[in-house]
């Protein structure tokens, strides 16, 4: 989110340095009169109706319960999430972001009535609504002042979490779409130094993940609760950097990993799983590194969840940052290029290469993008920021992008910000008045054409790792128990088959490309350990170990202890399949089909996998001196006779 006046320290090596961050980029230039508003679409509850939950994904589209596409088209409720900057009382407004003391709970339930609220969402054209909140308000006992919600008296006496829950219920009942959002650890106004940096800054992973499932069983019956966002702008503290994949305390993919796989399996299965990148590493002085790294860790080490349809990835975006550059303004500040910035075609790349390219369709990593921060002020001035506002929402209204506007409501005189603004006496002002520049970039965002109907299903592809542990995606398998006792193991997600494997680092690729589903009814499985299944006169790798699955059967998994394999796990087909197959080796190049279809799962290694017409059957390796014992060969068959 933008954060105007926040002190931030970074410490390097040898000396602590004190940065003033703020939002507003100084004026560059005067712009001509303001242009007059367009007609905004609007939209209506019974619109709304039209989309049926839950929500899943299919390649980089989300789609509803009958397989249409769902455009997120969004906007931020911000205030649960907390708005006291850290400094000062915490009583006095002028110690809150904007001069807006939220009491923990969505901005403007002192201002209007929420019937009214939501019929201003409607006309706005946005059909979801993402709901920060903190962890402290989950935990919060004492109700909030009559004041916090007087222009709805009804919701008087209220904790915060019970004045979320009323929220909550209004909006799905008017036909939105809500994602949860955890946004902070404390209620305190993010993102700077202010103990909220990562999920567990300020509490355990543990406790993280716990307040998830918690948060997801308590709306699991309410439908329209379609996303769990897990959290807003991972970033640096004054000592450590995020991580993406290192298995240490700070490692963002495995603690995201570990929360999807909770909500998902303990909470609610039908959730879309937000993951956003990483928001910042690195101490912003010239010469030293830094970095906005958002989705770009992504291409080499993507997410599986235990179900392949549920998986969103999510960056933000502000004409003030870049792609090197964290918004300070004066000292702090330095000399990286900002977005706003950047060239119209100089944006459009960097848009792709930090975060769009993840929808690219066929790879390990597809899945949509969802821009879940994006924003700027009414009263801005500055060209070369309103040119950027301009840019990015074409950009987003030619790519056809999910997306969410921060934020949503604020107080008029207060937050210039927000598409609508409510004063004391519960008037509206902002994007729907003629007058605010920003309604043409908005219209024409809202307007432009996009993809409806059902979508078309596309094969599915994703990445395993035994990286740091295990990492058994298949529910099916998991219900059979420890199939392969202290060795690392991997299994694909149910509907998924093993299609390829690396020599070394112990990754592998699944997919359901052709076939769709392969596997029989049940849960059989077979652990293969030996070579009893090879047949005779089928020694299709000599001098090597051969783990071959039963006839009948294909590869859905596969362990490791240190660098050798110790097991192929194997499953019986729901058809005939093939019975001769070819030999692929990849101890000593990387041996993949021309296509290379499912893209680089195992960077900077060599790496095997079957054609899309073709299941994997085995797996060969070798224990000889000298030699890796990792994967050295695939048993490649073809899937019909």
């Amino acid at each position: 989110m933008p954060t105007i006046h926040r002190l931030v320290k970074y410490l390097t090596s040898t000396t602590a340095a004190l940065a003033l961050l703020t939002t507003a980029p100084t004026a560059m230039a005067t712009v001509p009169e303001r242009v007059v508003a367009k007609a905004l679409p609007q939209a209506t509850a019974a619109a709304a109706d039209t989309w049926q939950p839950p929500l899943s994904t299919q390649g980089r589209y989300i789609v509803d319960a009958r397989g249409n596409r769902f455009r997120l088209k969004s906007a931020n409720w911000d205030g649960a999430q907390g708005s006291w900057t850290g400094s000062g009382s915490i009583t006095d407004p002028a110690n809150h972001h904007a001069g807006q003391d939220s009491y923990g709970i969505p901005l403007g339930l002192d201002r209007a009535p929420l019937p009214e609220l939501l019929a201003d969402f409607h006309e706005l054209g946005i059909n979801s609504i993402r709901l920060p909140f903190s962890n402290e308000m989950i935990h919060a006992t004492a109700p909030v002042p009559d004041v916090a919600v007087a222009a709805n008296p009804q919701l008087r006496g209220r904790t915060p979490l019970q004045i979320y829950n009323a929220v909550v219920a209004a909006l799905t009942q008017d036909g939105f779409a809500v994602i949860l959002n955890n946004h902070t650890n404390t209620s305190r106004w993010c993102c700077g130094i202010d103990g909220n940096e990562r999920w567990n800054s300020s509490q355990s992973t543990q406790q993280w993940a716990d307040d998830w499932v918690f948060m997801a069983r308590r709306y699991a019956t309410d439908s329209r609760v379609v996303g769990a966002d897990l959290y807003n702008e991972v970033r640096r503290d004054v000592l450590d950097d995020p991580n993406w994949g290192t298995g240490d305390g700070h490692d963002w993919y495995a603690a995201a990993q570990q929360a999807a796989d909770r909500i998902l399996t303990e909470a609610n299965p039908n959730l879309l799983i937000v993951i956003e990148g990483i928001n910042w590493t690195g101490v912003p002085v010239d010469g030293l590194p830094h970095d906005r790294p958002t989705l770009t860790p992504v291409r080499t080490l993507s997410h599986t969840l235990v179900d392949a349809h549920k998986l969103v990835y999510s960056a933000h975006f502000y004409g003030y940052t870049g792609p090197r550059h964290s918004g300070a303004t004066g000292i702090g500040e330095t000399h990286d290029a900002r977005y706003q910035d950047l060239t119209r075609d100089q944006l459009y790349q960097v848009l792709a290469d930090q975060a769009f390219y993840v929808t690219t369709e066929g790879q390990h990593y597809t899945a949509p993008v969802w821009i879940s921060e994006f924003g700027i002020g009414a009263n801005e001035t500055g060209t070369a920021a309103r040119t950027w506002f301009g840019n990015i929402t074409d950009y987003f209204a030619d790519h056809d992008a999910d997306f969410a506007y921060w934020p949503l409501v604020g107080w008029e005189g207060h937050d210039d910000w927000a598409l609508l603004r409510y004063d004391t006496a519960g008037r509206r002002y902002g994007i729907l008045d003629q007058g605010d520049w920003r309604a043409t970039a908005w219209s024409h965002l809202m307007t432009a054409p996009t993809r409806t109907g059902t979508i078309t299903p596309v094969p599915v592809w994703r990445m395993l790792t035994t990286d740091h542990g295990d990492q058994v995606q298949s529910l099916r398998v998991r219900a059979g128990g420890d199939w392969d006792s202290g060795a690392y193991k991997a299994a694909c997600p149910d509907g998924l088959r093993l299609i390829g494997l690396s020599h070394t680092s112990g990754r592998g690729l699944c997919t359901d490309t052709t076939t769709g589903d392969l596997r029989a009814a049940g849960n059989a499985q077979t652990v293969v350990t030996d070579e009893r299944y090879v047949p005779a006169g089928g020694d299709w790798a000599s001098g090597y170990t051969k783990l071959q699955c039963p006839a009948g059967q294909f590869l859905i998994g596969y362990s490791r202890r240190g660098d050798r394999v110790s097991a192929a796990l194997c499953a019986p087909g729901r058809t005939r399949l093939g019975t001769t197959g070819r030999t692929v080796w990849f101890d000593r190049s990387d041996t993949r089909p021309a296509d290379m279809a499912g893209g680089d799962f195992a960077y900077g290694t060599y790496k095997g996998q079957c054609s899309a017409d073709e299941y994997a059957a085995g797996i060969a390796f070798t224990t000889r001196m000298g030699s890796t014992a990792g994967p050295a060969a695939l048993l490649c068959t073809p899937l019909r006779p």
